[in-house]
This record gives structure tokens, C-alpha cells and sequence, in this order.
């Protein structure tokens, strides 16, 4: 079976990185992926590729139609907005289309593309919150229940080594957070928070720091290391911290990606107790979901004063990820649901 991917994967962003996973996932069991570029694609991520036995086409919107094989394919893309220029010309050559959100809301070009050219054959939602959030919104242009597919995001675990950093009695608590350096990702009272936590010595490293997040959020507190955008690299950052303390600001998790990372890498979580985060973690077991900040600084000042709570947090949440990150189960809805559009 082959099947189509647009656009191309990079180092920021979840949708960036899941694309990748997911491309090696389907590689693994003997898929053929051929992935279309409307760009000159980066040269390293084109080796990656290759590596793994896919094709990248750099085209023009006007040369689509010579490439071999793709009348009549399922083409797919992870949340690229440019895929609105080519997917009605897909639809016209008989190209089943997969919709794979990221956000738990419609982009405006998702919607201009739904009203004039109708809604594509499937979506996919990684979790039951994102689908319970865009399923109601897609309902006015004649949304089916059976057009939606919940898949969790592809997680290669043989990426990240369970490795906790270790934090011996006394000594200072890193905790932080990896977000891309978008405004809705950043709270406002990050600084307050963190500072909140009843524990010292205490650090704070985040990255994806910007002066736009700044703008918002106040400089950093001289007990906090603020990294700009991909400084490091994700896991080498992760392996730093003893606690992973996202807080949001407006942005509404779906499937939240730097939380797999942080369960994979043995990092355990305190979050906000919404969205997709109740899927992911399950309290006071491989986590803490917290219903207010006082709560998120109380449960992180929790893992720096027990040691041995927090590494079994974490062996428990890694184990938890084999379960929902499982090669052959993710498999297993993949190819139902590309039976069922080849066969329809």
C-alpha cells in the first residue's frame, strides 16, 4: 500500500515532529510513504527520509498531476496550511483526502477551504478531547461521526533513553518547560507560579524563550534560564529538568507532545488538570493535574522533597507511554483506516 504525505517535517513543533514519528511508524510496517514539497526541502531532514526508504516530489502546484501513482492515492498532511492550495486539485484527480489536526479549533483557512470546496474524507483526532472539541465546529458543513478517527500521535520510543536526572536531598530543583515560542503557549504567571513553590534552592529553564513571550510574560527572574528557540536540542533539554511544569496561556492542549517526551526521557509531569492532559497523565500516578496554580507550585514542591514519589512517578508514566505509544496498536487503527478509504 502507498499513500501520500504533504509538506515536510522539522526540530519545532508537535505536528513537525509527530510527522516524522509517524512516517517511521508506517515505514516499519512495510508501508510506501512518498512525500510532495511545494519548497525546496531541507537537506538533512531529505537524508532522514531517504534513510527510510521515502520519495520526496519538489513540485509546482501546476506539476502535481505528473507524479506517478498519485490519482486515486490517500494524501495526508499534519496541520500545513499550504495543503488548502492543493487539495481540491487532489479531490479532482481522485486522491482521498486525511485531515490531521493539531489544534482543538479550526484555522480560518481550514474553514474557507470547507465551505468552498466541502470537507475532506477523513480526519484524524489524537485525542477524545480534541475530537469533542472540533467535531461540534464541524458539524455545519455536514460532518459525519464516521469521518473522524481517533489515532495518538506516533511516539518512537527507541529515540529517548529513561534516564531521571537525578535530584539528591537538599540540592536545587530545575523545573521548566519546552514550548514553541507562541504567545497562547505562554502564561502570563509562569514567573509568580514557579516562584510560588514552596522549595530551595529552586531553577527554572525554559526554552522557546522570544522577546514577543517576554513582552507578555516579564523578563526572567534571575533564577531562570531562558533559552531561545531550539538552543538545544529537545531531549538533551528535557534531561535537565527534575520536573516538567507547563502552564498554558489560552492555548488548549490536544495531545500535548512535550509531555510524551518528558514520560519517555523520565521526567515527571505537573500540568493543568484540562484538555488533553487528562488523557495523558493520570494523577498522583505517572503525574499531577493541578486545578490551580497554588496546586502546581505545591505539587512540584511534593516531587523536591520526596525523591522516591518522584522516580516512581516517573518509571510509572514511562510505563504508562509503552502502553499508548504501542508500535502495533498505533499500526492497527493506521491501516483500518487506510483500508477503508482505499476500498470505499
Amino acid at each position: 500500500m502507498r499513500v501520500f504525505v504533504f509538506g515536510y517535517p522539522s526540530n519545532i513543533g508537535g505536528a513537525n515532529t509527530e510527522y516524522w514519528h509517524s512516517i517511521k511508524l508506517w515505514r516499519r510496517f512495510g508501508l510506501q510513504v512518498e512525500i510532495i514539497t511545494l519548497v525546496d526541502p531541507d537537506p538533512t531532514w531529505s537524508a532522514n527520509l531517504r534513510s527510510i526508504g521515502c520519495t520526496t516530489h519538489t513540485c509546482g502546484i501546476a506539476e502535481l498531476n505528473q507524479i506517478k501513482g498519485l490519482g486515486g492515492s490517500v494524501v495526508l498532511h499534519f496541520c500545513h496550511e499550504d495543503f488548502c492550495l492543493v487539495a481540491a486539485q487532489l479531490r479532482d484527480v481522485g486522491c482521498k483526502l486525511v485531515w490531521i489536526n493539531c489544534m482543538t479549533f479550526l484555522f480560518d483557512h481550514e474553514r474557507t477551504f470547507f465551505s468552498r470546496h466541502g470537507l475532506p474524507d477523513a480526519f484524524v483526532f489524537q485525542s477524545e478531547f480534541q475530537r469533542s472539541q472540533l467535531e461540534s465546529q464541524l458539524s455545519e458543513w455536514g460532518y459525519d461521526n464516521s469521518m473522524g478517527h481517533l489515532i495518538h500521535g506516533a511516539f518512537d520510543l527507541t529515540s529517548y533513553e529513561f534516564q531521571p536526572f537525578p535530584h539528591p536531598e537538599g540540592s536545587e530543583f530545575i523545573v521548566g518547560r519546552l514550548a514553541r515560542p507562541d504567545p497562547a503557549k505562554w502564561s502570563r504567571n509562569i514567573w509568580q507560579v514557579y516562584a510560588s513553590i514552596p522549595y530551595k534552592p529552586l531553577l527554572a529553564r525554559v526554552m522557546g524563550w522570544t522577546t514577543e513571550i517576554e513582552r507578555k510574560c516579564g523578563r526572567p527572574p534571575d533564577w531562570v534560564q531562558a533559552l531561545d528557540p531550539q538552543s538545544e536540542p529537545a531531549g538533551v533539554f528535557m534531561s535537565t529538568l527534575h520536573c516538567l511544569l507547563p502552564i498554558n496561556g489560552g492555548a488548549r492542549e490536544n495531545w500535548p507532545r512535550v509531555g510524551l517526551e518528558a514520560m519517555a526521557l523520565g521526567v515527571p509531569i505537573v500540568t493543568e488538570n484540562q484538555w488533553g492532559w487528562r488523557e495523558m497523565v493520570e494523577h498522583g500516578v505517572t503525574g499531577y493535574l493541578a486545578n490551580n496554580e497554588e496546586e502546581l507550585a505545591l505539587y512540584a514542591a511534593q516531587l523536591a522533597y520526596n525523591e522516591d514519589l518522584r522516580l516512581q512517578i516517573a518509571r510509572a508514566a514511562r510505563i504508562r507511554l509503552e502502553t499508548i505509544a504501542d508500535q502495533s496498536s498505533l499500526h492497527k487503527r493506521w491501516k483500518k483506516l487506510f483500508s477503508k478509504l482505499m476500498f470505499a
